[in-house]
């Protein structure tokens, strides 16, 4: 890190961040909005960022919004949202965000456990109404929020005539609640500080080696928890980003061409994407200026890794993260092929590991204050106050950590444990494969069977169970590893942030079916 990125990342406050960038690069452009025409992209430098920030700050002031206000807002990703979440960052609020796909179940429930008195919503979007959905819900509430739709306009008012208390000093304060995605029971409240995502930013720019000439690229829905920690690379090294709304190939690639995009990324979805686009057409570059692929959120099978460096041309740095800990581990430019394949990189220095029975155990400054439910932040946390990831691992001798599955992720097929990373790797190899997820379906013999459910490629021959295990065996796989029953899908079912498999999905739809004999 820069001496000047250094020095910025002591910030104690996003909000002062902000500040002490939008005085060293003033006029420095830090958000491109991409529009499907190149006349109607807009641009914003640091200093207009900072200027923006303030006046939505003084128009929240005189709606109500004060120190400690609980705001939740279901924003795309737009300058709008990054404005009005530094907005609520120089009021020092407490902020909710929520991903825009969510509807009535996930919304109403982060309402409800967050006691949000605003909700900021995007009004009609993507054929959806947000405005109806958002009064719906608050009319169901005993104290309901003031829906604010925030998608063109934003409130603002005169900073110099409106009297905004002193910007927040604390950062070590809660002012974030993320939500898990809530798969198989009701979402977590995950509660962060300005200063846990600053400093997992400051490590994830720090890993990636960005620089002032890096155009970046924000593709994910901001309200992740990535979208603070993509805006304090940007702040701490001064560097632009694109916003896309909507991402989609091949229709998002003519904004990175004429930005010049130097790093994108997001998960192994948006790597497999990328690489498919450029198989359309192999001789010529994809996007000429890319040099650095990088995410994390999702396995990537290591022949992915050498499929993309090889074909694309660029380095492929990807890492480990979850929304409790945005930053944990991640590869950086200059490691090996070997370990950039095969691990999920390095943690910073402030970012401590511990393997207890597998499982992959964190403790740093980057690590959640817990959740809103005292009793799941209890069970989260083991007695040396380290997080509880649920992730089995182990670290390499030069201090790389390798995910060999989640704890849940475990088959017990007759009394084995059997990892299902290990056999998706190998099944992501075969050339009808496109992706893979494998799954443990109950059995009244075995315990649990295996299952392999796997997307093909197009035009793929098609997929019989014996020769998948055929190809198995080939590999080096153990007999008593091998699937008992092939699910061929269109798509397999993914989030909508960074594109994660859901096995719940899976195993809902194939768990009820008659198992085969045998």
């Amino acid at each position: 890190m820069t001496d000047t990125a250094h020095d910025l990342g002591r910030s104690a406050t996003l909000w002062e961040l902000l500040e002490r960038r939008a005085v060293l690069t003033p006029d420095g452009p830090a958000l491109i909005q991409a529009a499907d025409s190149p006349r109607h992209d807009r641009r914003l430098t640091f200093r207009a960022l900072r200027r923006r920030a303030e006046r939505t700050a003084a128009g929240l002031h005189e709606l109500g919004v004060r120190p400690g206000s609980r705001v939740a807002w279901q924003l795309p990703t737009r300058v709008e949202t990054v404005v009005l979440a530094m907005a609520l960052a120089r009021l020092g609020a407490v902020q909710s965000p929520l991903i825009p796909s969510y509807r009535d179940r996930e919304v109403g429930f982060a309402l409800r456990e967050s006691g949000a008195r605003f909700f900021a919503v995007p009004g009609r979007w993507r054929g959806f109404d947000h405005t109806a959905l958002a009064h719906r819900l608050a009319a169901e509430l005993p104290e309901p929020p003031l829906v604010l739709e925030a998608y063109d306009t934003l409130p603002e008012a005169d900073p110099a005539t409106v009297r905004l208390p002193p910007p927040p000093a604390d950062g070590t304060e809660v002012r974030w609640i993320y939500w898990t995605s809530g798969t198989t029971s009701d979402p977590k409240g995950v509660l962060h500080t300005d200063r846990s995502l600053i400093a997992a930013g400051a490590c994830l720019a720090h890993a990636l080696r960005l620089g002032p000439d890096d155009v970046g690229s924000m593709a994910f829905p901001y309200a992740h928890v990535a979208g603070p920690d993509y805006t304090v690379m940007m702040l701490l090294y001064g560097f632009p980003a694109i916003l896309l709304e909507h991402f989609a190939l091949p229709g998002s690639l003519a904004a990175y061409r004429r930005h010049g995009v130097t790093t994108a990324g997001g998960s192994t979805a948006f790597y497999s994407m990328f690489l498919a686009e450029q198989r359309k057409d192999p001789a010529q570059p994809l996007l000429p200026t890319l040099r650095l692929l990088a995410g994390g959120g999702a396995p990537k099978p290591p022949e992915l890794y050498y499929e993309v460096t090889r074909e694309l041309g660029c380095v492929l740095t990807h890492g480990y993260g979850m929304t409790e800990a945005p930053m944990i581990t991640m590869g950086a430019p200059d490691d090996p092929d070997e370990l950039l394949a095969t691990t999920e990189g390095r943690p910073p220095a402030d970012m401590e590991i511990r393997v207890v029975d597998g499982e992959v155990r964190l403790r740093g400054e980057a690590v959640c204050a817990g959740y809103l439910d005292k009793a799941q932040t209890r069970e989260a946390f083991d007695e040396d106050g380290f997080f509880r990831t649920g992730d089995l691992g182990r670290l390499t001798e030069s201090g790389h950590l390798v995910l060999t599955g989640r704890a849940k992720d475990i088959i017990i097929r007759k009394g084995e444990n059997i990892s299902a990373k290990e056999i998706e790797q190998l099944l992501y190899e075969h050339p009808d494969v496109a992706d893979a997820a494998v799954i443990g379906l109950p059995d009244p013999v075995r315990g649990e069977m295996v299952c392999a459910v796997v997307e093909q490629p197009a035009r793929a021959r098609p997929l019989t169970l014996d020769g998948v295990t055929a190809h198995l065996r080939n590999a080096g796989l153990s007999v008593h590893k091998l699937p008992e029953r092939l699910e061929v899908v269109d798509a397999l079912p993914r989030n909508p942030t960074l594109g994660k498999v859901l096995k719940y999905r899976l195993r809902e739809r194939f768990g009820d079916a008659p198992a085969p004999k045998g």
